[in-house]
This record gives structure tokens, sequence and C-alpha cells, in this order.
């Protein structure tokens, strides 16, 4: 079964798809989200009726990369005020198994791959595998031991995941892992994060701070300029309905 995968734009203004992501993602079934943020004394309602046509434009237009490489491509057209809440329901209601944030890129040769403490590793690899090119060099397995956990079975945790990644088909001379300590885990990934051309992880859970400062993924895609790939954890994470129309 092929996989799905969200890719959401913010419309009537979209950024476009690199050729490189549009390569990278032929062999999924992709979801085009085109959100079309709504004032907030605005009615949904009135706004689609508004500016549907022309956003639905825009959202076609911005696409076409997907639609001339991959044989399943469907769009979803939201007005609303709450774009994380929107991309969630959507991703429920389409079955998604991840969120790509895109970013212009001209290609991928190193890849960063934070790894919680506790995870099922049954996607992970294969989104990984998405974005792994003939260019890509490094595949960075990246922990940040917290609290009262030992940096040497972070290690060990590290190593085990490092070998079925190799067990999933993986070159071991591409693959790497790294450990550090640390009080801040999102400011760590931040920090290194920078320093690679995308980056794959599993979605963290929502926080109050996230409605400050942004979620994690949305953090490292603004900070580095780089696409990320958020992989649903693999129970199904609760629903959280949107509020578009």
């Amino acid at each position: 079964m092929t996989d799905t995968i969200l890719v959401p734009f913010e419309l009537p203004d979209p950024e476009p798809v690199s050729s490189v992501l549009a390569d990278d993602l032929a062999s999924l079934d992709i979801v085009a989200m085109g959100h079309f943020a709504v004032p907030e004394q605005t009615p949904s309602e009135m706004a689609r009726d508004q500016f549907e046509a022309e956003a639905q434009r825009a959202l076609d237009e911005v696409t076409e990369p997907f639609r001339d490489r991959s044989s399943s491509v469907r769009t979803r057209l939201v007005f609303g005020k709450a774009r994380a809440a929107a991309i969630n329901r959507v991703m429920l209601e389409e079955d998604c198994a991840a969120e790509l944030n895109p970013a212009p890129t001209e290609g991928v040769a190193r890849i960063l791959v934070p790894i919680p403490a506790s995870a099922e590793f049954t996607r992970l690899p294969a989104f990984v595998n998405v974005l792994c090119e003939e260019s890509t060099r490094e595949i960075t397995l990246f922990h940040v031991a917290e609290g009262d956990e030992a940096v040497e079975q972070a290690e060990r945790i590290m190593s085990e995941t490092r070998e079925e990644m190799i067990g999933a088909g993986f070159d071991e001379e591409r693959v790497d892992t790294r450990v550090v300590e640390g009080a801040d885990h999102d400011e760590e990934i931040l920090r290194l994060a920078g320093e690679y051309d995308a980056v794959v992880m599993y979605e963290a859970q929502s926080r109050m701070s996230d409605r400050v400062f942004g979620s994690l993924p949305d953090r490292i895609a603004d900070e580095t300029g780089d696409p990320v790939i958020v992989v649903r954890r693999d129970h199904d994470p609760e629903g959280n309905d949107g509020d578009d129309a």
C-alpha cells in the first residue's frame, strides 16, 4: 500500500515546489492542502464565497509539478483561522502517514533524523528513503539525552536504531548516530538542523508553547529554510477538529 503525504500551502500566494521535492515524492499519494487564512472577524463561509475560485486556481497551479510526476494527487481547500488544527484534521480524514513542510532545495546531501526516547520505528525509514538521492551522503540519527536518561542508554538505543535502518536497506556508510546531553530538546535539534539539508522526524506532542513559538517542525523550517517531513507516530493520534468551512 502506498503511503499518503500531506503537503500544505499558504494561499493566495503559495511558495512554488522545487523540482527536487516533486521528484522525491513521485512514488507517494499526495494530498495538497491549500490553507486560506481568514481574519478573526470574518466568517469562513463568507471568505470561501468570495475567494474560492481564485484560491483553487492558485492551488492547482502550485501542484502542477506533483501532477507531472505522481499518479495520485488530490487537493483540499481550507478556509479557516487555525492552520495547525486544519492540517491535523485533513491528515486524519485523508489517512496521511506524514506531512511535508516544503522549502526550496537543490538537493539533499545530509538528512537529520531526530529520534525520540520511545517510538515505533515502522514508518520512519520509508520517509527517510523518500528524501534519499544519489547525492545523499549522510543520514544522522540524533537523540538528546534529557533528565535522568543516561548517555550510555541513549547511545545503545541509537546503535540499535542504526542497525534497524541498515536492516531496512540503508547503506551502513551513510548512516551515523549522534547523542548529546541537553536540558532543552528542541533547542538542541534546532541548533544541529542548520547543518543539514532536510529533517525527517516523528510528530511531537503539542504543547502550550507551540501557540507562541510555533511547533518544532515549523521552527526548523522557518529557521533553516530546509524541507521537513513530519511522520505520524504509528498509533492513531487523537483527532482535533479545525474551524475551516
